[in-house]
């Protein structure tokens, strides 16, 4: 019996051992962008042990990097980077020539596929869930980009945020992790500027808040796509909520502030004012000031 014990875990510490080399050749490959190498270390290793986490990673990797193609474009409006201004023959603007990425579907499918097959086989490394939300989100599927969020905050319920991240390890406070990331997908819909997206951003912070209804900076997101889209006192609702939560976070008294100030209760919006420039950083007291002075007058 001990000597079938001593020879289960040597096989066990030598398939180990198979994986990380497998790993570390893939990445000596992939820093280099040898991608013929790339893919014969992709195959080998899946014939080797097609159940390690890292491979779905490395595939993951390989395919969506191979997706993105870097060409040049004839548009009307300006670029992002470098670009070439083309002229008419009045001198007047006429375009720009530069450069624009584009993704390869082929490729791109084949991402999904694979980080979708490691997300099944372990569903709660956070890595791969965050991986394909920040591919979804470079390829702006902001509907899926939306859903995969989701997906994993429902997940968060269900494993209480016992996350695994690469190389299975564990990280510290996985709640944290997992708000604080989702708050910074949050900003990236935001900042796309497009108004459509204000209900992605709804979908993400009712969800959260359906199992964390003490995220004060859902609230103050979900209070943002009311305000911004005219419903100002559905956006002070949840601010009120916030301040319940902490009535000395001078971020949402500020949102207080200019919510009212948008509704039209001046008294009300001087009021939460004066509690910003009391409680508000140097910058928060400095806007406080500004607005006290205009709505007094």
């Amino acid at each position: 019996m001990k000597k079938i014990l001593v020879l289960l875990l040597s096989m066990m510490y030598s398939q180990i051992g198979c994986c990380q080399d497998f790993q570390t050749e893939f990445d000596n490959y992939y820093n280099t962008n040898d991608t013929i190498n790339q893919l014969i270390v992709l195959n080998k290793w899946k014939a080797s042990n097609d159940n390690d986490a890292e491979l779905y990673t490395c595939f993951f990797n390989y395919h969506f990097s191979q997706s993105r193609q870097e060409v040049l474009a004839l548009t009307n409006d300006t670029p992002s980077g470098d670009a070439m201004v083309l002229k008419d023959s009045l001198n007047q603007t006429a375009g720009y020539l530069g450069s624009q990425i584009v993704y390869d579907q082929r490729h791109l499918k084949k991402a999904h596929i694979m980080i979708d097959e490691g997300i099944k086989r372990f569903p709660n490394r956070l890595d791969m869930r965050f991986g394909k939300v920040y591919a979804l989100g470079q390829t702006k599927d902001w509907d899926t980009f939306t859903s995969e969020i989701i997906k994993t905050i429902q997940r968060s319920s269900e494993n209480e945020n016992n996350w695994t991240w690469t190389n299975n390890e564990t990280p510290e406070n996985g709640k944290d992790l997992l708000l604080s990331s989702i708050q910074t997908y949050q900003v990236q819909l935001y900042n796309t500027g497009n108004d459509a997206l204000l209900v992605n951003m709804r979908k993400i912070a009712n969800k959260i808040l359906d199992y964390y209804p003490n995220h004060i900076e859902s609230l103050s997101n979900l209070s943002i796509t009311y305000l911004i889209s005219g419903d100002y006192e559905k956006g002070l609702e949840s601010l009120l909520r916030a301040e319940k939560i902490n009535p000395n976070d001078f971020i949402v008294l500020s949102n207080i502030s200019h919510a009212y100030k948008l509704i039209g209760k001046t008294k009300k919006a001087i009021e939460y004012y004066e509690k910003v420039q009391e409680l508000g950083d140097d910058r928060a007291k400095s806007y406080a000031k500004q607005q006290l002075i205009e709505l007094r007058q």
